[in-house]
């Protein structure tokens, strides 16, 4: 069984959730600035959830990490960032943080970020390398690995 990046994202969510109910360590952003937490989880929705699906599903690629994808896809989000889907997925993970305001809800962002680049990331560039070749290395040149 494979731990996948949408698991994470549930993971970090309900983590942040029950961490937040059972182990509120000191408040650091109050209400009404909680609130800027909502446009960047439905920000990061879009980007993971229907942005990104549809580009994939007009590509006619997959989203698995652990297999060759059958399309190198630049267009939309993907100009800016050559990962939308965990920009999206840390979007969410962040805005939900600040929605909370929670201090321990802030470690998740940033463990999402260091075990996606140092996994699933890496997983996918070889991926896209073996793939592309050149092609997949002169788009690398020119689009950020985040954004």
């Amino acid at each position: 069984m494979k731990f996948t990046p949408p698991d994470h994202l549930f993971v970090y969510i309900i983590l942040e959730i029950i961490l937040d109910i059972y182990l509120p360590i000191k408040q650091v952003v109050y209400s009404p600035l909680t609130y800027l937490g909502i446009p960047l989880i439905i920000f990061g929705l879009y980007l993971n959830w229907i942005h990104v699906y549809r580009t994939f599903k007009k590509a006619k690629t997959h989203f698995d990490v652990y297999k060759k994808p059958n399309a190198l896809v630049t267009t939309g989000f993907f100009r800016i960032s050559r990962n939308p889907t965990y920009l999206g997925m840390s979007l969410t993970i962040l805005g939900l943080a600040i929605l909370l305001g929670s201090l321990i809800n802030f470690i998740f962002p940033i463990i999402f970020v260091v075990l996606t680049n140092h996994f699933c990331i890496k997983i996918e560039e070889k991926n896209l390398e073996e793939k592309f070749g050149r092609k997949y290395l002169n788009y690398k040149t020119k689009v950020r690995r985040w954004i």
